[in-house]
């Protein structure tokens, strides 16, 4: 999409003089500047975006992002994807945590909304629990199932990291998982299932574990996978932060990755392609994500419909997975 910056940089003139020019509702200029910008624009294919001039007519020019905690690396990466593309749109974007508790995000939202922002990104969804009711929103990473939502598409993100470790020869795979509440971390549950079902595996759910997206987790339910005497040959943790924390229980066993237990995470936050052992993890493309939640917001503007935005993931194998051991088959 062209953006009033693309258009500032080829006319050589600032963000706001592009702005003013391409204003219907200021008087029409015929200064050679503004005919050079419109010029441009037209050669450009610059179309101005309806939440950026709907929210400049009647707003503050700002979107409030609601998320969990920006200590996480995944809502990191995400608001400042999300920043990137309101910025494209001439927009200002704001942050609260919630902590993942319902009763904060309430407290959150109305507080946002008090301050006069033209609309909520929100990365909080429960299922089942209608999110931010009676204001301009959209959902990012997760759904409640019922409003508006640009998501990554799990399912198939789960069946690509179980089918690899299925083609390197695994059968007895485990899985990390995520609180049962995220649309996310059961989307992820199903794709696990599911491949396992197709390749004619049967599901062991002994082998499911863990309930939390963070490290301590992934490292508490580890343990308890890798802590019997029919261990898995290879784990899928439902995001990055439990795959570490499951190489961290497979160490503290001494377990050797990927020689004795092969790990997919999912997410591919930057550090775990410098980990000693690099994660293969599952891609997800924030910046689309990030790009559809304010397409979403633009329609939510304009009462359409509900609608969800899906985008596909990709696998990154790296060094953390391998075929298992003749003692392992």
């Amino acid at each position: 999409m062209v953006t009033i910056i693309d258009v500032a940089r080829a006319a050589g003139v600032s963000k706001s003089t592009v702005s003013r020019v391409l204003d219907e509702r200021l008087p029409h200029s015929s200064s050679p500047t503004a005919q050079r910008v419109r010029q441009v624009a037209a050669e450009l294919g610059y179309v101005r975006d309806p939440i950026a001039s709907g929210m400049r007519r009647s707003g503050t020019n700002t979107v409030g992002v609601i998320v969990p905690r920006l200590t996480d690396t995944v809502m990191a990466m995400l608001y400042e994807e999300i920043v990137t593309a309101t910025a494209a749109r001439g927009l200002f974007a704001v942050v609260a945590t919630t902590g993942d508790d319902p009763g904060t995000e309430e407290v959150a939202v109305q507080t946002l909304v008090r301050r006069r922002v033209d609309g909520l990104v929100l990365t909080t969804a429960r299922l089942g629990t209608p999110t931010a009711r009676g204001v301009p929103h959209a959902l990012a990473l997760r759904t409640d199932g019922v409003g508006p939502a640009s998501v990554g598409d799990d399912r198939l993100g789960a069946e690509l990291a179980v089918r690899h470790l299925l083609d390197l020869g695994h059968r007895r795979i485990g899985l990390v998982g995520g609180p049962g509440y995220a649309s996310s971390a059961r989307d992820r549950l199903a794709g696990y299932r599911h491949a396992l079902t197709q390749a004619g595996v049967d599901i062991d759910d002994s082998l499911i574990a863990g309930n939390s997206f963070s490290i301590e987790s992934g490292e508490i339910a580890g343990r308890t996978l890798l802590d019997r005497a029919d261990r898995p040959t290879a784990i899928f943790a439902v995001n990055d932060n439990t795959a570490i924390g499951v190489m961290a229980a497979a160490h503290g066993l001494g377990l050797r990755v990927p020689d004795d237990l092969s790990v997919v995470g999912y997410n591919d936050i930057p550090i775990v392609r410098r980990l000693p052992v690099p994660l293969t993890t599952v891609r997800v493309p924030f910046a689309q994500i990030a790009t559809g939640a304010l397409d979403l917001l633009s329609e939510a503007t304009r009462d359409e419909p509900p609608r969800t935005i899906v985008v596909a993931p990709t696998l990154i194998p790296r060094s953390s997975t391998a075929r298992p051991g003749e003692d392992d088959l």
